[in-house]
């Protein structure tokens, strides 16, 4: 069960911490301090969620200072993160418990934007209710350090596929690495791709690991040098292990910035309305790039329950700024930024890097998908083109419900490839929701389609021309994307003009994800387009 009470945080040897007893176990939280601003630019995707199952209970000091010694607070400052000691409840200790305890422990971690003391909030945005208070990690970066009677059971019980509270209901929560120092019995993993660093073990205890596809062993731990060599590159991603780029090596660099930005009447969103206000970013682009004249920028806008780098890496959109060569920039905590502010972040990036103007886009998931909309709503004459993803927001409104009103574009065409998941829960595509319908003939309305969408009903929806988009568009293309064993459909509609500047698409086996495969033909598509300057 989660906290419904914040925990009470103190101060302790370099940093802040806290405990909280569960059912099934304890929870002892050390936050080291750091100079990262990370409510401006969070680190929280890439930060390693270092769990310590402690041999043997420790009080709080004993912790503190076992996380000094060992260099893990030094980790965990490097991304404002914290480090997790759990010890069980149960009588008996390790040897008592099964792989419910982990599940247990992931289920009270969640990754959401804003924190404070390595604690989340977390309000249900759709539901408009408080479902307690959470430790904050990326559970699909969960590496566990064991000794001893918790290396015993970690060997016993975690090194196989473990099902769980994942991040956005049940799923795989299979750690991504496990470190198991002074075993004293045999392993026998199930999983051979999760990351296994042995320490101080036997040559036939580490013979038991030869068969895992990721093994580093030690005669004695060097946390630092470990993590930087080893540990970083893995995470459990959906249950597949998936591995860090590591942007020196590709010949790309990753800049970290912020904009202060003045603060538009509109803005309802902020916790504490100031004249101005920062917006951080993360910025990725190759190594040379910015010598070879104005350059294409995409601006990107994560989904809501997650943060810039989620949509960097998850998506895609590093590798697809790698190999097309444009410059990527990824908002931080957009939900506190307006189309206006947003507007004002672009002017400013375009005073620090060659931005090329009549070649500026849009992109989004979800949440960010409101954002690009209010983009193309409210300041279309900046943009190039937008590309959308998962979210059909209701036209006239902002994406949290404010009237848009006198800024609404009503005749400036944007060149728009908009993707939705056909199996999604919530509304991505028109036969899911009336709204996402409105949407449609609002984009029909504005870029001139020569096909009407008029008349199209969502009450008649079964008899639908297109069982997903109500009519079909002029052409129509499949591609098809082998990891995922799934379909995007691409509906292109021409303007009035004859110019096909819009393509609407569904992907097949897709619930609410934005994906590397779809955001690529987006680009594909969109990128063909320059705005008249």
């Amino acid at each position: 069960m989660p906290m419904m009470e914040r925990p009470q945080v103190a101060d302790c040897k370099g940093g802040k911490c806290w405990e909280n007893g569960f059912a099934s176990f304890t929870m002892k939280v050390f936050v080291p301090d750091n100079d990262l601003d990370g409510q401006t630019n969070n680190y929280g995707f890439r930060a390693p969620l270092l769990l310590v199952f402690e041999e043997e209970k420790q009080d709080m000091e004993s912790a503190v200072n076992f996380a000094h010694n060992t260099g893990l607070a030094e980790l965990a400052a490097r991304y404002d993160s914290s480090v997790l000691f759990i010890y069980p409840t149960a009588e008996g200790g390790w040897s008592s418990c099964d792989s419910s305890l982990y599940a247990d422990v992931i289920a009270e971690i969640k990754m959401i934007q804003v924190y404070k003391d390595g604690i989340v909030e977390n309000f249900n945005f759709f539901t408009q209710t408080f479902e307690g208070f959470f430790a904050r990690g990326a559970i699909f970066r969960a590496d566990i350090y064991s000794f001893g009677k918790s290396a015993d059971f970690v060997a016993k019980n975690l090194l196989k596929k473990i099902d769980g509270e994942y991040l956005w209901g049940p799923g795989e929560i299979t750690p991504a690495m496990c470190s198991m120092e002074n075993l004293s019995v045999m392993p026998d993993p199930e999983r051979k791709d999760i990351a296994i660093l042995s320490v101080g073990n036997s040559d036939e205890i580490n013979k038991a690991f030869s068969d895992c596809e990721h093994l580093l062993i030690k005669d004695k731990a060097e946390y630092i040098s470990d993590y930087d060599s080893f540990v970083k590159k893995f995470k459990m991603w959906c249950g597949k292990i998936e591995f860090e780029p590591d942007f020196d090596e590709l010949n790309m660099t990753e800049d970290t910035g912020f904009v202060e930005v003045t603060t538009t009447d509109d803005n309802e969103f902020l916790p504490e309305k100031t004249p101005t206000h920062k917006v951080g970013y993360f910025a990725y682009y190759n190594k040379g790039l910015m010598d070879k004249g104005p350059v294409p920028l995409v601006i990107g806008f994560h989904g809501g329950g997650d943060s810039s780098m989620y949509l960097t890496y998850v998506a895609g959109w590093w590798d697809i700024a790698r190999k097309y060569d444009f410059l990527f920039v990824s908002i931080e905590n957009h939900q506190f930024v307006t189309a206006r502010e947003a507007k004002q972040v672009i002017e400013t990036l375009q005073t620090r890097y060659p931005i090329d103007p009549s070649r500026i886009y849009a992109t989004g998931f979800s949440m960010g998908s409101g954002k690009t909309w209010d983009l193309y709503q409210e300041c279309p004459e900046i943009l190039a083109g937008i590309m959308p993803a998962s979210a059909l927001f209701p036209v006239y409104t902002t994406f949290f419900g404010k009237p848009v009103t006198d800024r609404l574009n009503k005749t400036v065409s944007v060149p728009v490839f908009y993707s939705g998941g056909e199996k999604s829960h919530l509304p991505e595509l028109p036969f899911h929701a009336d709204s996402s319908l409105e949407r449609v003939k609002y984009v029909a309305g504005v870029n001139k389609l020569k096909k009407s969408f008029d008349d199209v009903s969502f009450e008649d929806k079964d008899d639908w021309e297109d069982p997903i988009w109500g009519i079909p568009g002029d052409k129509i293309e499949k591609f098809y994307d082998e990891t995922r064993d799934a379909t995007l459909t691409v509906h292109y509609f021409d303007s009035s003009d004859g110019v096909c500047r819009t393509a609407f698409a569904s992907v097949s086996n897709q619930v609410h994800e934005c994906r590397q495969h779809s955001v690529e033909c987006a680009w594909n598509f969109i990128s063909k387009f320059r705005r008249d300057i």
